[in-house]
């Protein structure tokens, strides 16, 4: 795909993107073509504009000079430049990071105008969520892309996604799209965090949403929003969004000669989970209707009337406010907090496709849960253990109680391992070591992504939480800090008795740690796999 640079800088577009002034400098081209859009100067190749980013370690305006030798003919900034050199565009924005959104839109033909867009945030959820969606429409015939924490699919199969970014930057965002709706794709299901929607980053600024997901609102990321009223307010902006861009939907399939695309979708809309306290706030930001679900046989839309949770599935007993039938299903995804998971699926599927929810139900026991959502590692051993992404405290506080309950039944123990993120909202630390200690009989505290940060000082920031709520617990006895994850994981199997449930959580589907200055290549479940090997696991019976 290529750009002469007068089609993206159009002044529609620079009234968007603030734009100040453009340089061209002598030897520079008078419309310089623009093969692709970068904002990482070590992926630049010849052609490719590069966005010069003020960022928390390092500034995008420190590399221009290197960008600029592997062949980026145009340069977006927003810093006054101490020289520009010759044979290059440079275009002064007020910001490069909220410019960055609308170029890449313009650049990619605005891929999301001719798609169904779905944007699904909350704290918890998201991804699974996004997966289900995509799941249910697939196997209803219909052709869907989605990107999540976990993976990505372009409408051609499923991949996993190597970042440690929910929603990527805007050039990611809309390189995807098209790449969606190149191959086809009627529909696109995106993750949408608090940063992708904030104004600050702008990564979903020119994302045309047709409906928008609330799955919950907890205690997260303060440390970029600076208080819970902000963070709500940016995820808030999705609903806002809903509905607020033209689209340009051709008929699917049809005879007239026409270029085959997307059928349009229905009216937009908003699914709110009805049992959290934010419901009303995210339903009274969409100009468009918003449909509840809940879990707690509270009135709304969907609603749970019983849920019988076991290590093999759910069973479910629906009613549907709108016929006043009460239906039963079931699922075959480990944990009942899936529960709003699927009902949020099965309420959105049913808005895109004007379609009763009831059709969609004998879908359901064919979906797959994502790889490091309570996901079984089994070897052979003589007691559970269970890998998770669950990393905050509301999530802690859903994951808990049901795995006591059915641990108390049979009489075993819960041993926790988990950690909390480096130069991440530190206020929840204490909050995670007061609920895991709360549930669980033995715990240890090891790395997440420490980043910048020094492990000790994070795991003493959870223990304080630890100990507050248990003072009893002694360090080496029932609980152990211990920042090498893999040892940690070695040692908390080592003290599993029959019976017992291993946790391990805060990692899930992610491949690295990342620690000051690298990155340690690592995959949860191939370690508690390998762990089990070294135990001897499965043990042959003589």
């Amino acid at each position: 795909m290529e750009r002469v640079l007068s089609e993206l800088l159009t002044p529609e577009i620079g009234k968007t993107i603030g734009f100040i002034e453009t340089r061209r400098v002598p030897d520079a081209a008078i419309d310089p073509l623009v093969t692709g859009l970068e904002y990482d100067s070590r992926k630049i190749q010849p052609g490719n504009l590069y966005f010069a980013l003020p960022g928390l370690h390092a500034d995008g305006h420190a590399f221009i000079p290197e960008a600029i030798r592997r062949g980026a003919p145009v340069v977006v900034h927003e810093a006054e430049l101490s020289g520009y050199p010759p044979g290059v565009a440079f275009v002064r924005v007020r910001s490069s990071r909220f410019a960055m959104s609308a170029l890449a839109d313009r650049f990619y033909g605005s891929p999301s105008r001719s798609l169904a867009l779905i944007g699904v945030t909350g704290t918890e959820g998201k991804s699974t969520t996004v997966y289900l969606i995509h799941q249910l429409l697939e196997a209803a015939g219909k052709k869907a892309g989605f990107i999540s924490t976990a993976q990505y699919s372009e409408g051609d199969g499923e991949r996993w996604n190597p970042e440690h970014q929910t929603t990527p930057e805007a050039t990611v965002i809309h390189r995807f799209l098209r790449l969606m709706r190149d191959k086809g794709a009627e529909y696109a299901v995106l993750e949408a965090s608090s940063h992708g929607l904030s104004p600050r980053t702008n990564r979903l600024g020119d994302a045309a949403f047709d409906a928008g997901v609330m799955t919950n609102v907890a205690h997260e990321h303060l440390e970029f929003h600076g208080t819970w009223e902000q963070y709500r307010h940016d995820k808030a902006n999705l609903f806002r969004a809903i509905g607020k861009t033209a689209k340009t939907f051709r008929p699917w399939g049809n005879s007239g000669g026409e270029a085959a695309g997307p059928a349009r979708p229905g009216p937009p809309f908003g699914v709110v989970n009805g049992d959290d306290g934010s419901a009303s706030y995210f339903a009274e930001a969409a100009a468009y209707p918003v449909y509840r679900f809940s879990v707690r046989d509270a009135p709304a839309d969907l609603s749970l009337q019983s849920l019988e949770s076991a290590a093999e599935g759910n069973r479910y007993r629906l009613k549907i406010q709108e016929t006043g039938e009460t239906l039963e299903f079931y699922d075959r995804l480990p944990g009942a907090f899936n529960a709003g998971n699927v009902l949020a699926a099965l309420l959105t599927l049913s808005r895109l496709l004007g379609a009763p929810v009831r059709d969609f139900l004998p879908l359901v026991p064919s979906l797959k849960p994502v790889r490091g959502r309570m996901t079984a590692v089994q070897k052979g051993q003589p007691f559970e253990a269970l890998v998770d992404f669950a990393h905050t405290p509301s999530s802690f506080s859903a994951l808990f109680p049901p795995l006591r309950e059915r641990l108390d039944r049979r009489g075993g123990r819960i041993i926790s391992l988990f950690g909390s993120a480096g130069e991440r909202d530190t206020a929840k630390r204490p909050e995670q070591g007061r609920i895991a200690s709360r549930w669980s009989d033995i715990l240890f505290l090891t790395d997440e992504d420490p980043r910048g940060e020094p492990p000790e000082a994070i795991l003493e920031a959870i223990a304080q939480g630890v100990r507050e709520e248990t003072p009893g617990r002694r360090e080496g006895v029932d609980m152990f800090l211990i920042p090498h994850r893999p040892a940690a994981i070695r040692a908390a199997f080592s003290l599993a008795r029959p019976g017992d449930l291993v946790l391990l959580l805060g990692k899930g589907h992610e491949n690295s740690i990342l620690y000051a200055g690298y990155t340690l290549p690592y995959d949860e479940i191939s370690e508690a796999e390998q762990a089990l090997s070294e135990l001897g696991y499965p043990r042959s019976v003589t």
